[in-house]
């Protein structure tokens, strides 16, 4: 769960910033949420979450 959250706060941080920048149009903002939103419903959910799961772990164990 505390990697779901992280991610999702990094995700939000990045996304205020591309905002306010101007990279980011608010409607891209809302589709990409929109988007994010219908793919949690579908069967992939469960693969993208072990993939992200997965790539924490992998970078979580890399020693500088």
């Amino acid at each position: 769960m505390a990697v779901s959250i992280s991610v999702l706060v990094l995700l939000l941080i990045l996304a205020v910033v591309f905002l306010r920048s101007g990279g980011l149009k608010l409607s891209h903002a809302v589709v990409c949420a929109l988007l994010g939103f219908f793919l949690a419903g579908t069967s992939l959910a469960p693969s993208i979450y072990d993939g992200v799961a997965a790539t924490a772990d992998a970078v979580s164990s890399v020693k500088p």
